[in-house]
């Protein structure tokens, strides 16, 4: 799928926030199109999980609005198109008896309420993610037993269960192996391409943003970029953002 620049799906303008008198982001503006595969990245302590977090609604900015598929945050109700891998979302209790399918089957409840019992067509839904992040062959499995990588595709089949249009990710490779981190990338690629999800990722690894995504925006409690990550790579922003004294060397994925 290609990156529709004329289709704002989110929209942050002007967004601030502190705790108490202490800044975590000031005067943030730029969209979020639909086809993105927008990574953002900063220094530890930039803000960035506290973005995510005001875009999701999680957490209500100082100043500034988010609009998120045409409607202001306050009013959006749709959450069903929104997917969401919080940071360390593998960290649980590893001897909690919870199957692989039963963990994926919480994000299909999501979509159809928890009142409401699972039809033949959800389980189908659900074979279809477990299948499209090749975990279908571990469903019963008990999540705890997998490595993090697995654990970490599982998590992102629970996102697809609901049916989103876009899914944000806070750090997703923390705690997983290279190995596994290439692999992760690869299936991420795919929901994007192939699939035409948005994905919006807080992230550390450079050489992602520079060879996989499709836009970054560079966060040390201001915008210091949006726009291509070749755009970014030719620039000083890494300076702007890490200090003069880094220097930085691109190798391919």
């Amino acid at each position: 799928m290609s990156v529709k620049h004329d289709k704002n799906i989110i929209e942050i303008e002007d967004i601030s926030f502190a705790y108490g008198s202490t800044a975590v982001l000031k005067n943030i503006t730029f969209n979020i199109h639909e086809g993105d595969y927008l990574g953002i990245i900063g220094p530890n302590g930039s803000g960035k999980t506290t973005l995510l977090r005001v875009m999701l609604g999680l957490v209500r900015p100082s100043t500034g609005t988010v609009r998120l598929f045409g409607q202001p945050l306050n009013k959006f109700r749709d959450w069903s198109k929104i997917g969401y891998v919080p940071q360390k979302a593998t960290n649980f209790d590893p001897l909690f008896p919870v199957t692989v399918r039963e963990v994926v089957e919480m994000g299909r409840y999501g979509k159809r309420g928890l009142a409401r019992r699972l039809t033949l067509s959800d389980q189908l839904i659900i074979n279809q993610c477990l299948h499209n992040v090749g975990m279908l062959e571990y469903e019963k499995k008990l999540i705890g037993d997998l490595s993090g990588g697995q654990q970490q595709r599982v998590f992102i089949a629970r996102a697809l269960a609901g049916e989103p249009k876009v899914i944000f990710l806070d750090e997703p490779t923390v705690g997983v192996d290279v190995q596994a981190q290439e692999q992760f990338y690869s299936l991420l690629k795919k929901l994007n391409l192939e699939f035409g999800i948005t994905l919006v990722l807080i992230l550390h690894d450079i050489d992602v943003v520079a060879n996989e995504a499709t836009e970054v925006a560079c966060i040390n409690q201001t915008l210091i970029y949006h726009g291509e990550p070749k755009e970014f790579v030719k620039g000083d922003y890494l300076q702007n953002l890490y200090g003069k004294n880094i220097r930085h060397i691109l190798h391919g994925h």
